[in-house]
Order: C-alpha cells, then structure tokens, then sequence
C-alpha cells in the first residue's frame, strides 16, 4: 500500500492504537498466540493475544515473543471471568502492554486501573445498554458484537446490522464492529453504519500463523451456511460448528436436561480439545456465521493486505451507484 492509500484510512482508532488499517484481530481461544498477533501488528492492523486461554505464566511468554517478533502496537484479550485476572492483569503491566480488551464482565471493575496506569482500555459488548455502561466506565472505545459471531456471544441475538447503528447512534468514543466481518465488503458494510473500525475474528482463524489445530482450520474452510448454531444459552451462550458434541448438546435439551446436566456435559476444556487438540466430534468448534465465506487457509499478512484492497475496490464501486 502506498503513503497515500494509508492516510486515507486514519480515524478515531488508527489513531488510538497508532496502527495504519482500522483492522483488529480478535483476541480468540486457541488461535490468537504471539504468532498470529505479531503478523497482524506487523501488517499494519492491531493485533491481539487471546489471554482467556493462557495460563498466567504462558501469557507472559506470548507477550515476550510477541514483543520480539514485532515494535508495531498490539494488545492483549482479557475475558473477566478468568479465576486469575489479578495476577494476569499484573502481568500486563509488568511486561509494558500498551492496550488491554476486555469482555464478558463489568468494565468498571479494571478501567480506572488499567487507564491510571497509562493503558489504552476497549470493552467488548453485545448491546446498546452494556455499550453505554462501559462508556461510563470511562473506556476509551468499544467492540459491539453481533449475534453471527463465533465463540461467547450475547443472549438479545442483535445482528451486526441492527447493532453497530443502535451504538453508533448514541455512543460519543470510537466505535469497532464485530460479528460477521471476513472481507473488505463488509468492513465497508460495517463503516458505512457507523463504526470505524472492525474486529476480524473467525477469517484469522484460517490463517497460517493462528495457533489452532489445522483440523479445526480445515473445518472451517469447509463449513457451509447454516452449519453454525448459538446454543448453552443457559451456562454461556456460545456459537460453534455442528458436529458430535452439539448433537449431544441437542439430544440432552430434548431430554430436558437441567443447567447441571448440561455444566456436566460441557465439562472441562471442551474448546481445547476441539479448536486446540483437533477433535472434530467431541470437542467445542467455536466459530462466527462466516465461515460460510472463508475458502482457504492464507497468511495474516495476505488476509489484511486482501481486506484492504476489497475494501477500495467496494468503496469505488459504491461511489459509482
């Protein structure tokens, strides 16, 4: 891309994050190591560790790594349901991040904190009210989330193009879309309602450097429409392929299983043993409705360069109409 193909892209969030494309990596479980970060970083988007699958200590080591695979900004995911959110919020301070996402909790527990100590802090949402909270709390931008998603995702079932609007229309800080964005088609889509940046999960997950198994990458690449589903609404509601275990899953609320039964089903490190391990039956395969759209597994690098190209070739065309 040449100098002036990326001026005409600085915002409110490239320069909130010094990046050069308003494109963010989702900070996912199993996919977003060091690898995959530092790519998307050094390609000129944000990209994000995901901490909700690290241990503290294994946190720590992708924070180094990443930190010697690049010197563009990037950030770290922190789910705030995490059992050891002090010591991983420590860490995070101690190793010099600069930008910390947070999700699936109450903002105002860590903003304060994390802005005293000079962070720049974005929360994760899934609807108007949540969106408004967290400005409250003082973040300095926010990710609305559609209901097509991969992953934990929001119980009301807004879809990107009633949400990214509703926020927009009453949110004062910068705006990042999510939920359904694999191209440069629809992160025009999502700009042209509001936001100002995107959040690209599930089309990095097929990427070369995203740490999960290439089973589950292959899988994705195949997916058809419709083999999605938003399901354990009950527990934590979470989008991912049909196979096996969302059969199992199905079977047990036909037999009316209680919020136990299906905890006990769940069990433990069901994501890992799909999306890490590989184990297409019994494993937890959590992706966004776009896998329908994703064909091949690519470089990050290739994936943002792709984006942004589409993304002029859409906004041409449209000029055009």
């Amino acid at each position: 891309m040449n100098v002036h193909n990326s001026l005409e892209m600085q915002n409110r969030i490239t320069s909130l994050f010094k990046i050069e494309y308003p494109i963010i990596q989702g900070g996912m479980v199993w996919a977003s190591g060091w690898r995959l970060a530092s790519a998307v970083s050094n390609a000129g988007g944000l990209g994000i560790i995901g901490a909700g699958s690290m241990y503290p200590e294994v946190l720590r080591e992708h924070i180094l790594k990443c930190q010697e695979a690049t010197s563009k900004p990037f950030g770290v995911n922190v789910p705030m349901l995490y059992p050891e959110l002090n010591e991983i919020m420590k860490i995070i301070i101690e190793m010099g991040v600069k930008i910390v996402f947070t999700s699936a909790g109450n903002p105002k527990t860590w903003t304060s904190y994390l802005k005293e100590k000079g962070l720049t802090v974005v929360h994760v949402v899934s609807s108007l009210k949540f969106a408004l909270k967290a400005q409250e709390a003082g973040v300095d931008a926010i990710v609305a989330e559609g209901f097509e998603a991969g992953g934990h995702n929001g119980r009301d079932e807004t879809t990107t193009l009633v949400l990214i609007p509703a926020v927009k229309e009453q949110l004062k800080i910068p705006l990042i879309a999510a939920g359904g964005i694999g191209s440069g088609r629809t992160m025009l889509a999502a700009m042209v309602l509001g936001a100002e940046g995107v959040q690209v999960g599930s089309r990095f997950v097929a990427s070369n450097e995203a740490s999960s198994h290439q089973l589950f990458k292959q899988e994705v690449v195949n997916a058809k429409e419709g083999e999605t589903q938003l399901t354990l609404k009950e527990l934590a509601p979470v989008r991912l392929l049909k196979n096996k275990f969302y059969n199992d899953v199905q079977t047990a609320y036909a037999n009316g299983a209680s919020v136990e039964q299906l905890k006990e089903l769940l069990g433990r490190a069901r994501a890992k043993k799909g999306m890490f391990h590989g184990d297409l039956e019994e494993g937890e395969l959590e992706i966004g409705q776009v896998a329908a759209l994703i064909h091949d597994i690519k470089p990050a690098a290739q994936i943002v360069s792709d984006f942004m190209a589409e993304f002029k070739e859409a906004k041409l065309a449209v000029a055009k109409l």
